[in-house]
């Protein structure tokens, strides 16, 4: 019973060796591929700073060769003094013009002077608009009148078969207002249409 004991634990212990072998070597080729990596990468080139001897002759080497060189400035002749003199003349110059002064409220417009004759000749366009239509005539007929006790007069007015006796400011079928009566002719007013006509009496 101890030695099948003993043989198993041999065979964990030779497992996990195994286990470990294995790992080592899967880390060495990790670190390996790192260090590869690292040794063959592009070295930055370094530049050299602005204003050293050797920046010229750099940027003479790259894209700045082919190309026109750029002027040097030189700050030899700049005259940092303060004129007041100078000062004091610009700004004693007083605006002098021909035309309206911009810069003043009570300046008086510049008169332009109207073209004699426009070179746009315009026709004038006349509208026509068209004139309302005629009401048609108002269908009574007056065939006299009647006095009444109080010498007031009654119009005798036909419509078809329709016979009406009708006074000043009476309504003759629903529509037509009765005005001045004469002897000779009366007055009526079309209240659908706002047409006032004069009918003169028929003869027979």
């Amino acid at each position: 019973m101890a030695i099948a004991l003993g043989t198993e634990n041999k065979r964990q212990v030779r497992l996990v060796v195994a286990l470990f072998a294995l790992l080592v070597l899967i880390g060495g080729w990790e670190l390996r591929g790192s260090f590869g990596a690292s040794s063959t990468a592009p070295r930055p080139v370094a530049l050299p700073a602005p204003g050293l001897a050797g920046g010229h002759a750099a940027a003479s080497d790259g894209q700045n060769a082919k190309g026109a060189q750029a002027q040097k400035l030189s700050n030899a002749g700049l005259d940092p003094t303060l004129h007041i003199d100078k000062l004091a003349q610009s700004e004693n110059v007083i605006y002098a013009g021909t035309g309206r002064n911009i810069f003043s409220a009570e300046s008086a417009p510049v008169v332009i002077e109207a073209p004699v004759q426009s070179a746009r000749v315009e026709t004038p366009v006349v509208i026509a608009l068209p004139s309302p239509p005629k009401p048609p005539p108002i269908d009574l007929k007056y065939l006299g009148y009647t006095q009444t006790e109080d010498k007031a007069f009654e119009a005798l007015l036909v419509r078809g078969d329709d016979l009406f006796m009708a006074r000043t400011g009476e309504i003759v079928y629903h529509r037509y207002k009765v005005g001045t009566i004469q002897p000779s002719s009366v007055q009526v007013t079309d209240l659908g249409r706002n047409n006032t006509e004069i009918i003169a009496v028929a003869v027979k």
